[in-house]
């Protein structure tokens, strides 16, 4: 746990108490040899696709500074060509990019993508399934189910 904190800057307890509501609800499921969890890839993409944006809705808001997210991600960047010039940005004042604003799913995630490129690419998809029209979303869910498998 003490890895995850620091990876995700996100406190024990909670990562604690996330691992157990996880755990509770399917998305994730204990190693029998190991005794530690791990996820169910299925049932959390399932989640990802047909939940995240109910449980966790997004709209972007007004102009910062901040990290691109969804279709202006790395990860989707080239493969969507938005409409406009305004793209979509997680807050954050070391960022150098301009765009709408979007709550990310928690506070400490512009930090953490930062550090973990991979990571990056996984919230960046989510955010596409939270905020995108069906088309990406479509293509935010797809990509997202190559990398989970």
């Amino acid at each position: 746990m003490r890895g995850l904190e620091a990876a995700l800057g996100i406190s024990k307890t909670e990562i604690g108490a996330s691992l157990k509501r996880s755990i509770a609800a399917g998305l994730a499921i204990k190693d029998r040899k190991t005794d530690r969890p791990k996820p169910s890839r299925r049932h959390l993409r399932e989640f990802i696709v047909h939940g995240v944006k109910f449980v966790f809705p997004a709209k972007p808001g007004a102009m910062q500074r901040g990290l691109p997210t969804a279709f202006a991600a790395p990860v989707l960047r080239e493969s969507l060509h938005s409409a406009g010039n305004l793209i979509c940005v997680w807050p954050y004042a070391h960022a150098k990019e301009m765009g709408q604003s979007v709550d990310p799913l928690f506070k400490s995630v512009p930090e953490a993508c930062e550090k973990d490129r991979r990571l990056y690419a996984y919230l960046a998809l989510i955010d596409a399934i939270r905020v995108g029209n069906q088309r990406e979303s479509k293509l935010a869910a797809d990509l997202l189910a190559q990398r989970l498998g």
